[in-house]
């Protein structure tokens, strides 16, 4: 029978099937992937590519219509020598600060003090219930508990405990000389109260996904190396560390981006006017000012960070597996 006859006979559904059984491997990977691609494409490039063009145009604050004529690069040009019409006031440090210079610090600063302590402290409980021991499920039970909360119940479980009337913590605190009276008011003690709420909470998702790392590690691996006597020092920086790099990597990447996005935990704490960052800046912009162009113009400015940090982590990544492999 001729090609020509099986492919007559094959039903119509079959053809594409049998057309991806006679291509290679990276062929069917990119298949597999368009319908994600697509979705992406979809509700994240797309609102992108939007948020950039409305981000040319001027803001038409006495008009009917969000946005004005077409200005070009006006918006970052402003923003970016301190010069944008945006609420000025926010930090407490230096008034004198653009106030993009302001809102890039806190995001940058909340960013990396989160992620850093809650990679520790996370990379602390994975590597304690990667261990056999009794009433294991119960601990792991607990630890997942503040990441199940939602963050505006998050929020105000902190608020309560550090408002000036009738939380516990700040008359302490404020006798030790650590806090102001009010420190929900003062941007050193707000920011220091969000990053303490942040990290309780999300410590645990940093937690599961590297435990999940740790238990894809061949358990052969320790056997032998207690057999040539490495000592757990050893165990762990030759064994543990080089495996564990890439997922350690991964979920660093996943809180770096959220924490990038830090706006919810701030406005229900202690407010972006006492807490900025470039989200708060974004909905300040919009809602209080009515700022369309601007808010659009601060909106990509983040994405684009946000995207410069991605690509250092996705460079580290590839490093890792290389030196992996």
């Amino acid at each position: 029978m001729s090609s020509e006859t099986e492919e007559a006979s094959t039903p119509l559904l079959m053809r594409p099937l049998n057309w991806l059984e006679t291509r290679g491997d990276a062929v069917f990977a990119y298949v597999l992937l368009a319908p994600a691609f697509l979705l992406l494409a979809v509700v994240a490039f797309f609102p992108l590519v939007r948020t950039f063009q409305f981000s040319l145009r001027a803001d038409a604050i006495r008009s009917a219509e969000p946005f004005g004529e077409f200005i070009g690069f006006g918006h970052y040009q402003d923003l970016l020598t301190g010069n944008a019409s945006l609420p000025q006031q926010f930090l407490d440090l230096s008034m004198e600060t653009p106030i993009l210079q302001q809102a890039l610090f806190v995001t940058l600063a909340f960013a990396i003090i989160s992620v850093l302590f809650e990679t520790l402290i996370g990379f602390g409980q994975a590597l304690i219930l990667d261990q056999e021991f009794r009433g294991r499920r119960w601990v792991r039970v607990a630890i997942i508990i503040p990441y199940a909360i939602p963050i505006v119940i998050q929020a105000m479980i902190f608020y309560l405990i550090f408002s000036p009337q009738i939380g516990f913590g700040t008359e302490f605190l404020n006798s030790i000389g650590v806090f102001e009276s009010n420190p929900l008011q003062n941007t050193s003690n707000s920011f220091i109260i969000v990053l303490v709420a942040d990290i309780w909470k999300t410590s645990a998702f940093m937690a599961l996904l590297i435990l999940a790392g740790l238990q894809s590690i061949d358990r052969q691996l320790y056997d032998v190396a207690k057999v040539t006597g490495a000592s757990p020092w050893q165990r762990f920086k030759y064994i543990t560390m080089p495996l564990i790099a890439s997922p350690l990597l991964v979920a660093m990447l996943f809180r770096t981006m959220d924490a990038m996005r830090i706006y919810g935990l701030i406005d229900a704490t202690a407010g972006c006017q006492t807490v900025p960052s470039m989200s708060c800046l974004v909905i300040t912009a919009l809602n209080q000012t009515r700022r369309w162009g601007s808010a659009s113009a601060v909106a990509f400015l983040t994405a684009i960070t946000i995207g410069l940090v991605v690509i250092v982590y996705l460079i580290g990544l590839r490093d890792s597996e290389a030196g992996v492999t």
